[in-house]
């Protein structure tokens, strides 16, 4: 295999150009409620694609693992943020927006609606600007990224920069999450993240399983259930430094198996939420890292920066097959 520890100078040779075995792309999607909205089309070589929407605070719309659809997508697909007021109809316009692999919640509220915040905070859709971007074949692991910063401030509210660089080794099957969440403002923010993750069919579906450092959360799922309702349950992930959160399918119909992995550091995300809706047309699980439990309490457990200071997250998400 070409990706094995081969570097940009040993492969050169072999190639008219490098970005035919992996690449970052430039793409304005132009269909529809789409239209306009920019995006990056990541591609490793090792089988993984996904595209980073700079346009919808620079989080992940579609996944496929060796051409394999992963992520879920709604039927508003990925809707340009200057279209309508994402945080419309009483905080409760997120929903018509829900659609890719990641959508990143908060920085200032997360979960339902309430003093006057929307669901999820005001970060989601919210647009980047993209800082840089390409394919490092030099670098000791060679890799391809893109780093972009999401602003979200407000007028005697709170002023927090989203700093997010994705990167993907170059032939592999992983792709890295790390954010700096910094405090821009002259006051003490609270913050709060939830990184919601969605995988759909054929990952989901009879036989998949959930589960969190290996203790089983979710499954075997049986057949599509008629009368089953979406429900999310949130768990502490303990002692350790790294949680990791597994789903797996076997016997998916394309290949006998297939399982992905989630990992972050605890630090600032000691929380994991599992959501799922089994219901026809939905077909969706959400894996959740978060920064506080449901029933959480604003000034005791949710973590604040100080102005000048900025608070770290990291998360990886792999893929495989069985």
């Amino acid at each position: 295999m070409w990706q094995a520890a081969r570097g940009g100078k040993e492969l050169r040779p072999l190639v008219g150009d490098l970005r035919q075995l992996a690449s970052v792309r430039r793409i304005i999607l132009d269909e529809g409620p789409e239209r306009g909205v920019q995006a990056l089309a990541f591609s490793t070589g090792g089988g993984l694609d996904f595209w980073v929407l700079c346009d919808r605070s620079f989080d992940i719309g579609p996944l496929w693992w060796r051409g394999t659809p992963i992520a879920w997508q709604s039927p508003s697909g990925f809707a340009s943020p200057y279209l309508r007021d994402p945080h419309g109809d009483g905080g409760f316009g997120f929903e018509r927006l829900f659609s890719g692999f990641l959508v990143t919640c908060g920085l200032e509220h997360i979960r339902q609606p309430a003093d006057g915040k929307p669901l999820h905070g005001h970060l989601p859709f919210t647009p980047g600007r993209l800082l840089s971007h390409g394919e490092d074949w030099d670098a000791a692991e060679p890799v391809i990224f893109c780093e972009g910063e999401t602003t979200q401030a407000r007028l005697n509210g709170e002023r927090l920069r989203l700093k997010r660089r994705i990167e993907a080794p170059i032939g592999g099957a992983v792709l890295r999450i790390i954010d700096e969440v910094l405090n821009i403002g002259r006051r003490h923010e609270t913050v709060a993240v939830l990184y919601h993750m969605n995988f759909g069919f054929p990952i989901v579906g009879s036989g998949t399983t959930v589960s969190l450092n290996d203790s089983p959360l979710l499954g075997p799922l049986h057949d599509v259930d008629l009368q089953a309702q979406p429900t999310v349950r949130c768990f502490e992930v303990g002692d350790q430094s790294q949680a990791r959160c597994v789903i797996r399918r076997e016997n998916s119909g394309l290949r006998r198996g297939t399982e992905a992995i989630v990992s972050w550091e605890t630090s600032t995300l000691p929380h994991a939420q599992v959501w799922h809706d089994l219901r026809p047309y939905s077909q969706v699980i959400g894996i959740e890292p978060v920064t506080s439990a449901r029933e959480y309490r604003i000034n005791q457990d949710v973590p604040s920066i100080a102005p000048g200071n900025a608070m770290p997250f990291s998360l990886a998400v792999s893929f495989a097959d069985f």
